[in-house]
């Protein structure tokens, strides 16, 4: 009962994201950024995912890609993750479409305040990403979900339920699992993260993953990432 449950709350909130996305003029790609705050996370390493989409937003190659494109822009939502109870949107949907909007939606991601809670539900982050998507007032044939994270679900249901549901409606879920060498409560992972989010996590035409080794090699792998599901391009199931 409970799966259904949930697989019905999810196709409600993926379908009905077409028909709400209509006031606001056309973008390129819609993408929902959905970032784990788990009380794994320390605050150096979330410093450092702050400082590392930051910088990224405001890299000329990315901001080459983001306005490189037929409408010139995309449509992007800042979320961030616990727990199956908690999911805050940080950033609403923004339209960026130069470098000076890049770089403003990076000072706010800067000011921003940051709360720290308990567990890891990547579930928990799909059904609130789906969300955003139904909400959005912009349209765009492209709709991604980019989530990153130092662990894997223990909170929610499976991950790969609400992944389906939003991929059987065309939505698109990359991956950035961050190799955390430090203890998490002492508790060693069920399984390891860069599987758990290849097989559990991501999904739709073109889905793929991009490794952060360790925190401090974070920023280089989100630029990675926004240039290539910003550009579009199918690539490997993995980036380096």
């Amino acid at each position: 009962m409970r799966r259904r449950a949930v697989l019905a709350a999810g196709g409600a909130l993926a379908l009905g994201g077409r028909a709400r996305a209509e006031g606001a003029g056309p973008v390129d790609l819609l993408l929902v950024l959905a970032v784990d705050v788990s009380r794994s996370i320390d605050e150096e390493e979330a410093r450092l995912q702050r400082e590392g989409y930051q910088a990224a937003m405001m890299d000329p190659q990315v901001v080459a890609a983001i306005t490189g494109g037929p409408a010139g822009a995309i449509a992007v939502a800042y979320l961030e993750w616990a727990g199956i109870q908690y999911q805050r949107v940080v950033i609403p949907w923004v339209r960026l479409g130069s470098a000076a909007e890049c770089a403003g939606w990076s000072a706010r991601l800067g000011r921003a305040s940051r709360d720290s809670m308990s567990w890891t539900s990547i579930s928990g982050a799909l059904i609130a990403a789906g969300r955003a998507l139904e909400e959005c007032p912009f349209l765009a044939t492209r709709r991604v979900i980019d989530v990153s994270g130092d662990g894997v679900n223990n909170s929610g249901p499976p991950p790969e339920v609400i992944r389906d549901v939003l991929v059987r409606d065309g939505v698109v879920i990359n991956g950035l699992p961050i190799v955390n060498d430090r203890p998490n409560f002492g508790r060693a992972p069920e399984q390891d993260l860069e599987e758990h989010y290849r097989e559990r996590v991501i999904g739709g035409e073109g889905a793929f993953l991009v490794v952060a080794e360790d925190f401090e090699k974070f920023g280089a792998a989100v630029r990675r990432k926004l240039m290539t599901e910003i550009a579009g391009v199918a690539g490997p199931a993995r980036l380096g």
